[in-house]
C-alpha cells in the first residue's frame, strides 16, 4: 500500500469513526502537517504555503461556526476560549498571508497539534481503576 493509499484509508476511517472529536482531531493534524510541509518549502513554493494557510483558515472558520451555533452544547466558558483562539488564528493567518515567512507558521502548527491532542485525549473516568489483586508470597 502506497503512502497516498494509507492516508486515504486513514481519512476514510476517521470519517466513518462516528466520533466528531476524532474527525476534528485528524483534520487539525492534517492541516498542521500541510503547514509544516509549507514551512519547509516556502522559499521554493509560496503558492503551497498560501494553500496550506487557506486550508487551515477554512478549518478554523468551520470550528468558529460550530462553536457559535445555538445547537453547540459546550460550556459557555469553553466556547469563549475556542472563539478567542480562533480569532488569534485568523490574525496570525492574515499576517502570514500578507507577508509570507516560514517563521510565522510555527504557532499555527503548535495550536493545531495541541488542540488535536486535547480532542483525542480520553476523558477521565469517574471511577478509579480497580486495584490489582495482591500476590501471595
Amino acid at each position: 500500500m502506497s503512502l497516498g493509499d494509507r492516508r486515504q484509508a486513514q481519512h476514510s476511517a476517521a470519517a466513518n469513526s462516528g466520533k466528531p472529536q476524532t474527525t476534528e482531531s485528524r483534520a487539525l493534524i492534517e492541516a498542521a502537517r500541510r503547514l509544516n510541509d509549507a514551512r519547509d518549502a516556502v522559499e521554493q513554493n509560496v503558492e503551497s504555503y498560501r494553500e496550506a494557510l487557506r486550508l487551515n483558515w477554512r478549518l478554523w472558520t468551520i470550528i468558529q461556526c460550530d462553536v457559535a451555533s445555538d445547537e453547540n452544547t459546550l460550556p459557555e466558558a469553553l466556547k469563549a476560549n475556542i472563539l478567542s483562539l480562533s480569532i488569534f488564528v485568523d490574525r496570525q493567518t492574515l499576517d502570514a498571508l500578507n507577508a509570507p515567512a516560514a517563521s510565522k507558521l510555527g504557532i499555527l502548527i503548535d495550536i493545531n497539534r495541541n488542540v488535536a491532542a486535547g480532542l483525542s485525549a480520553r476523558p477521565a473516568t469517574a471511577e478509579p481503576a480497580p486495584a490489582e489483586p495482591a500476590q501471595a508470597a
